[in-house]
């Protein structure tokens, strides 16, 4: 007599073992197969490992603000891979570096910030570049930083 294969809900194949004691008493056994120590250490090892290269190649490791007074503003972020981006804004599109605050959850955050203005109405601001995006320092840190480049942006204007 041909065995018959049995599954679970979920499709997944199970055994099942009958064993007759007497013509009053039968077992029944439901096997399922065992998650195996090495499936569950690849698992385990592969979530680590994509884990750590999402932080490796996304966590920003330092970020750097560069103000010429004659020439404009180049900010620098570096990654923990080594990737690194750069922005160069001349100091022609540069209207003003300044402190703003925002509504983050349930508290106010302070950014430092550069407003670029519209080339043809030099009054009007058309964007605002955030700094320091990933180390989010606090309010005296920017203090600090803003006073130095509010000096530099007054003695190139």
């Amino acid at each position: 007599m041909a065995e018959e294969e049995f599954t679970d809900i979920n499709g997944n194949s199970i055994s099942l073992d009958c064993q007759t004691r007497s013509a009053f008493c039968r077992e029944f056994t439901v096997t399922s197969p065992k998650l195996s120590l090495r499936k569950v250490m690849v698992y385990t090892c592969f979530v680590w490992l994509f884990a750590y290269a999402v932080f490796f190649f996304t966590e920003v490791d330092h970020e750097t603000l560069l103000i010429i007074g004659s020439l404009g503003v180049q900010l620098s972020s570096s990654c923990a891979s080594g990737r690194e981006s750069t922005i160069f804004i001349e100091m022609n599109k540069l209207k003003d570096i300044v402190i703003n605050e925002a509504v983050y959850m349930h508290g106010i955050i302070y950014y430092l910030c550069i407003l670029i203005k519209d080339p043809a109405d030099p009054e009007t601001v058309t964007s605002v570049v955030p700094l320091f995006q990933s180390s989010k320092p606090r309010l005296n840190c920017l203090v600090q930083v803003y006073r130095s480049c509010q000096e530099i942006l007054a003695q190139s204007r």
